[in-house]
């Protein structure tokens, strides 16, 4: 019994190491709730981000501009292109582009000034516009752009293909073969400033430099007078 109750003596701690133990405890309970808070708020922003990414995307798909161009015969002497508005946001076309896939350059042009409202479509004669491309005699694809602006940038579709038949200068058939491979896109100037009228104008800018010179004048006769 003696031994027992030595044993048990040998093993107590003093009260006042305790007390000092208390501070390291605290720290590594401290530590350990630090390490969860940190990676719980690291699985918040990774959830905050992909959020606003899935929020971007949708907001890019609905005010993104995107036309569908449609070449479509009329008559044997005429054809109309169907432009329409695939996006919520309206735009302003500018030029549209005709070509054979044979020709790197754009064999027929034409300048346009029209706005087009999201949902909607546009649509102008352009039989004689598409034979003056292909020809007298013609069969194969033909190719078709547009250039408008939106948002205030600039955009060129992708060439829009068409199967086309001319026998004699007439429109045989004309038929859609293939959807562009890539959306529209910003048309970029390289070196070039962008020359754009702008409609409204600061009246107050032209009085700055006036009234900078008359507080100089003002600045200088005070130093004179003293």
């Amino acid at each position: 019994m003696h031994t027992s109750l030595q044993m048990m003596n040998s093993f107590r701690v003093p009260w006042g190491t305790l007390i000092s133990y208390i501070p390291v405890i605290a720290t590594v309970v401290t530590t350990f709730f630090s390490v969860i808070l940190a990676r719980a708020t690291l699985r918040y922003v990774e959830a905050t981000d992909k959020g606003l990414a899935l929020a971007r995307e949708e907001f890019e798909r609905e005010w993104t501009p995107d036309l569908h161009i449609k070449l479509e015969r009329v008559s044997p002497t005429e054809a109309r292109i169907i432009v329409t508005n695939l996006a919520k946001t309206s735009v302003l076309l500018q030029l549209l582009q005709l070509r054979k896939l044979s020709h790197a350059m754009p064999f027929e042009r034409c300048r346009l000034n029209d706005p087009l409202v999201g949902g909607l479509t546009w649509q102008q004669e352009m039989g004689k516009r598409i034979l003056a491309c292909t020809g007298y005699e013609f069969e194969g694809p033909i190719a078709t752009a547009m250039t408008f602006y939106a948002a205030g940038r600039m955009y060129r579709t992708d060439w829009f293909r068409s199967q086309i038949v001319v026998r004699e200068g007439r429109i045989v058939s004309l038929e859609p073969s293939t959807m562009p491979t890539r959306r529209v896109r910003q048309v970029e100037r390289k070196g070039q400033p962008e020359r754009r009228r702008e409609f409204v104008q600061d009246v107050a800018a032209g009085a700055e430099p006036e009234k900078s010179e008359s507080q100089k004048e003002e600045k200088s006769f005070a130093t004179g007078a003293s």
